[in-house]
């Protein structure tokens, strides 16, 4: 055991952290891991960690002056990460920062050479350089003016801006929202279990107190309050700055929420979720239970959620091979473009807001209006409907304006849309749908907006990055590894959409 473990061990017990025997800590080349020293079963309690051992802005030695200064959310707690690392031995938590990195190589902290180089063309390119921007912005407004107020004595050498961006790295991809009190904390030991997308076998969850009852299945929900992070379903934002670009989760995957498993009166959630309750006059604490076994030797895994690589890499700094969860997203800017290409902007103008007025429009994050491309090389059906509308014929989209013209409330749009394709009945399934949409003209929409998304990736082809990844050491050359990894997941979906449209193609001459 590694003399840093051993100092840990030692916090936790002196924080009166409770780590079962059957969990064994793994200092190694990636960081730290957790395996399971004998077989765990689904109900195996294996942590409990009270909240006052949990680094929190509201159990900070810094407390004081971060409230003073009015900062919360992510904001509040990287700047109580870099007071207590500030004190060093003296800190509380100096057994729990030891362990840490000095940072996480999450995107966020790589240099603007290095997100050029590796990041363009993916979904990250244009966020990082924004967050990177943006977190400029809160250390020059918020933290260095404290440093400037002599009262405090701050050692710029703490809190400059490199150690700000390093704690701000390590409080996005570790804190948990702990209650509705505390906000986000770090949370020590339960941040050390690794993500495995679909295969976690770990979560938080809240037990209540059962009162005259023997049935341990009862479970009052009243007593329970479910807080969570800002990967989960509702993320809650009430008191949060919100002077970051904390919208890249929605903006890469919007529609996805995180899924809920309940159990024999336990409730438990995918992601850094965490339950809080307090029993009688003992410490609040949040407790780890199993909700999948897991085998002698094996890893033992928890969940950030179910989400692409391209959040993972923002957020965590890993990606992962074969993430179903991938996707790509094709601009609407970047669409109207090509069909500006080949139309008129007036031309364009009247299509876009039949498209509109037939209530459909793409995901929307910021000031950015796109469209989702799956892991299998679908498009979204918004995107069908806009570039069917695009090449309909001057009569059929007269037809069709008219018709949306005439009717106040178009509560069946698609029903309405496909009067110029099937006069018989509307009930079509997606797949069918779909169908429908994909005219030669769509068709050769989507191949051209595929090629050109894929421009954005510079010279080097889909293989040439394979190639790479081949060559590439994920423990060396962390960051190659990680950007091939998303540009190859990305690169793929676009290639599976340009074979789609080629089975559609193929599927219809042989119809005809």
């Amino acid at each position: 055991m590694s003399r840093r473990l051993r100092a840990f061990k030692r916090w936790m017990r002196s924080q009166r952290i409770d780590c079962s025997n059957a969990l064994q800590l793994i200092d190694g080349d990636d960081g730290i891991s957790v395996r399971a020293l004998c077989d765990l079963k689904e109900g195996d309690l294996v942590a409990t960690i009270p909240i006052n051992a949990c680094l929190t802005i509201k159990t900070s030695a810094g407390r004081e002056m971060i409230e003073d200064a009015g900062l919360a959310g992510y904001l509040g707690l990287s700047l109580a990460v870099m007071y207590e690392r500030s004190l060093g031995h003296a800190s509380v938590w100096d057994g729990y920062l030891q362990l840490l990195p000095e940072k996480e190589c999450v995107p966020l902290v790589w240099s603007l050479e290095e997100v050029d180089e590796l990041l363009s063309g993916t979904e990250l390119h244009k966020i990082v350089k924004e967050d990177k921007a943006l977190l400029y912005e809160d250390w020059k407004e918020s933290i260095a003016p404290l440093i400037a107020n002599g009262a405090f004595k701050l050692d710029p050498t703490n809190f400059g801006i490199e150690q700000y961006f390093a704690a701000r790295s390590l409080v996005s991809s570790r804190s948990f929202e702990v209650d509705d009190y505390h906000g986000f904390g770090m949370v020590p030991l339960a941040d050390l279990f690794n993500h495995k997308t679909g295969a976690e076998n770990v979560h938080f969850f809240s037990t209540s107190p059962l009162s005259g009852s023997d049935n341990d299945n009862d479970n009052d929900s009243d007593n329970q309050d479910v807080f969570r992070n800002n990967d989960g379903d509702k993320p809650s934002n009430e008191g949060l700055d919100t002077d970051t670009s904390d919208h890249i989760l929605n903006q890469l995957d919007p529609k996805r929420s995180m899924s809920s498993t309940v159990a024999a009166g336990q409730n438990f959630l995918d992601s850094n979720e965490v339950y809080h309750s307090d029993s009688g006059d003992e410490p609040a604490a949040l407790e780890m239970g199993v909700v999948k076994g897991v085998k002698a030797g094996d890893e033992v895994f928890n969940t950030y959620g179910s989400m692409g690589n391209a959040a993972l890499l923002h957020r965590y700094g890993f990606t992962e091979l074969g993430n179903q969860f991938d996707i790509v997203n094709i601009e609407l800017n970047l669409v109207i473009q090509w069909i500006l290409k080949s139309f008129s902007s007036r031309y364009c103008r009247a299509r876009l807001s039949l498209w509109r007025r037939l209530d459909y429009s793409g995901c929307t994050s910021e000031n950015s209006e796109y469209f989702e491309i799956s892991y299998d090389g679908e498009p979204e059906l918004e995107l069908l409907i806009l570039l069917y509308i695009v090449f309909l014929p001057e009569e059929a989209y007269q037809k069709l304006n008219c018709t949306v013209s005439s009717i106040m409330d178009v509560d069946k749009p698609m029903n309405i849309l496909l009067l110029t394709k099937n006069s018989g009945s509307f009930l079509k399934t997606q797949e069918e749908t779909k169908e429908l949409l994909l005219t030669g003209g769509v068709r050769h929409a989507l191949v051209s907006l595929a090629n050109i998304r894929e421009s954005l990736y510079g010279l080097n082809s889909l293989e040439d990055d394979m190639n790479a990844l081949k060559k590439c050491c994920h423990l060396q050359e962390r960051k190659l590894y990680h950007s091939l990894v998303l540009r190859i997941s990305e690169r793929m979906i676009l290639k599976k959409l340009r074979l789609n449209v080629s089975r559609s193609c193929k599927k219809r001459k042989r119809k005809l």
